[in-house]
């Protein structure tokens, strides 16, 4: 039987070769919208993963790119990041598009041409670049046990380590399904052979890594923070997850709901000369961070107040920090009360998915789909550049009953973002 055609988003090659065009396209969505501009819906599928079918993507669509692809699990928001899924990837997979008067253009093409103007030329001057992406991840059951290298051994590949954190949104995560539990770290007292005894056993069924780890009850509206190098198996939660803009990751599990994990998985990131070398994969384990006798307490969050919360009630609204304590990445929650208005101002550049209600962000209508289908454009995707974000923008719920609730994440460096 013949594969079935890779299809693409893609309206011209996701290299440094843009067309000149393009420039122009960008500044008159910048200025059309007041610095900020509509993104459209990016879609990646995972083929070692079975969707949840949460992220409102119809049910049609969610093996479209053909069953040897996987199902899509996930939407990632605000990407300059090509995904790594193999040499099946899309030229496009996993990068954001920006669309405008029916036409689109990468964000990473928009931010190589115009940076300053997207991020500040002083984040440019110190990142290079819109070094970070989120994503939404839905997924039926869990994913395996595995970590993100640090940015020694990822380095070793030509890819940057992944810090990445959690929240759970209250609005995508109506129903559990089959998991809704994390395994995270490993358990106090877990020695190098402990793990080196469970890769020998990779080809016999089940290696039993998760004797040696402790599963966390996921609650909808928190979240965690897992720096490189800690294992963890994600549950059956939607998840949003603010990251470093990196895809390495290393899969220690062997076996999942009765499926094989490749060995492949395992060393996808590592050098070739090491790929059976138990010694090199067991260095790249956090070994202090994962037997951390009090793991939740250091890496477990609860949603913390921007200002103090009688105050935003009383201007019509609530924004928490869901996402903060590290450098790399932070994120917030604001909830716009129904029939009210607010002009918020923020340090720096950002990226929003709206999760509930809908109304207004600036120039822009946003709204919160019911169902989407593969390639279909939305009103619930924003970025917000620096200058707006530093400005105020103007959020408008125009629903006289439901609240209109929006994510917010922000790249390396924020100066406002709390650290713990």
């Amino acid at each position: 039987m013949t594969p079935q055609v890779e299809k693409s988003t893609n309206l011209h090659s996701a290299s440094n070769s843009y067309p000149s065009s393009n420039s122009a396209l960008i500044r008159e969505a910048l200025a059309a919208g007041e610095g900020v501009v509509r993104l459209a819906p990016c879609w990646v599928p995972r083929s070692f993963l079975m969707p949840g079918g949460r992220l409102k993507l119809d049910p049609r669509d969610l093996y479209i790119l053909g069953g040897h692809r996987g199902g899509i699990d996930e939407r990632w928001f605000s990407s300059t990041t090509k995904a790594a899924n193999g040499p099946l990837t899309a030229p496009d997979e996993g990068l954001s598009y920006i669309e405008f008067q029916g036409k689109k253009v990468l964000l990473k093409e928009s931010i190589d041409f115009t940076g300053d103007l997207f991020l500040s030329a002083e984040v440019m001057q110190r990142e290079g670049g819109w070094n970070f992406f989120c994503k939404f991840f839905d997924n039926l059951g869990p994913i395996p046990h595995h970590l993100h290298q640090t940015d020694e051994f990822a380095a070793r590949t030509g890819q940057k380590g992944k810090p990445e954190a959690y929240y759970f949104p209250p609005q995508y995560n109506f129903k559990d399904n089959n998991f809704p539990y994390t395994f995270m770290g490993l358990e106090p007292g877990t020695t190098r052979d402990d793990v080196r005894r469970c890769l020998e056993r990779w080809n016999e069924g089940d290696n039993g890594i998760l004797y040696h780890s402790r599963a966390y009850r996921l609650q909808p509206g928190t979240g965690w923070q897992v720096d490189p190098g800690i294992l963890h198996a994600p549950g059956s939660l939607v998840t949003y997850e603010p990251q470093v803009n990196s895809d390495v990751f290393a899969m220690y599990q062997s076996l999942v709901e009765g499926r094989t994990v490749p060995w492949d998985l395992l060393v996808k990131d590592v050098p070739e000369e090491h790929h059976h070398d138990l010694d090199y994969l067991l260095d790249m384990l956090d070994w202090d961070k994962n037997t951390d006798p009090e793991f939740a307490k250091h890496r477990l969050f609860h949603p913390t107040p921007v200002r103090e919360p009688g105050a935003m009630t009383e201007a019509g609204y609530a924004e928490n920090w869901i996402v903060y304590s590290t450098k790399f990445y932070s994120a917030k929650e604001l909830t716009v009360f129904p029939g009210r208005s607010v002009t918020i101002t923020d340090a720096e550049a950002y990226g929003t998915i709206v999760t509930q209600g809908y109304g207004n962000i600036g120039k822009h209508e946003v709204e919160t789909p019911t169902l989407i289908r593969y390639g279909q454009m939305t009103k619930d995707e924003l970025f917000i550049t620096a200058s707006a974000a530093r400005h105020g923008v103007t959020i408008r719920n125009r629903s006289d009953s439901e609240n209109l609730v929006m994510l917010k994440h922000f790249g390396p460096g924020n100066p406002a973002a709390p650290l713990r």
